[in-house]
């Protein structure tokens, strides 16, 4: 390849990258959770399994505490969860998301908190997002 065809590539890999970046950093300001909307990461069940229990705090708002136990052989970090307090027709009266402070190692286990959510009919509590970052490759 001359040198011309290669700088030619190169910046057309580089404005490819730019656009597919900005591309996916732009749906994620404009996607908020709702009542339809309780995940960035579809599947999130087949790798996590979520334990928990609702308690009163003073003053009437509600406070979940769990776990999540992680299924997958590698680190997830890191991890969000999205709580949300709903009505007893399943709208959204409240939510929040919380993280998973120091994330969840392979086939383990991590606690976690979410304070302050109004009273409710019922709650939910799901993966917002998460990554399981690799390994870096060794170089010769």
């Amino acid at each position: 390849m001359t040198t011309n065809a290669g700088s030619i590539l190169s910046a057309a890999l580089l404005a490819l990258t730019a656009v597919a970046t900005t591309a996916c950093g732009a749906t994620s300001i404009y996607l908020t959770p709702s009542g339809s909307t309780t995940t960035l990461m579809q599947g999130w069940e087949h790798w996590f399994k979520l334990e928990w229990s609702v308690e009163s705090e003073p003053g009437g708002g509600k406070h979940i505490r769990g776990y999540i136990t992680n299924e997958y052989g590698g680190s997830a970090q890191p991890v969000r969860l999205l709580a949300q307090a709903l009505d007893a027709s399943g709208a959204v009266v409240g939510q929040q998301i919380a993280w998973v402070p120091a994330g969840v190692r392979g086939f383990g286990r991590a606690y976690f908190e979410v304070a302050h959510l109004p009273a409710a009919d019922h709650y939910r509590v799901s993966v917002w997002d998460y990554s399981f970052p690799q390994a870096a490759s060794e170089r010769p």
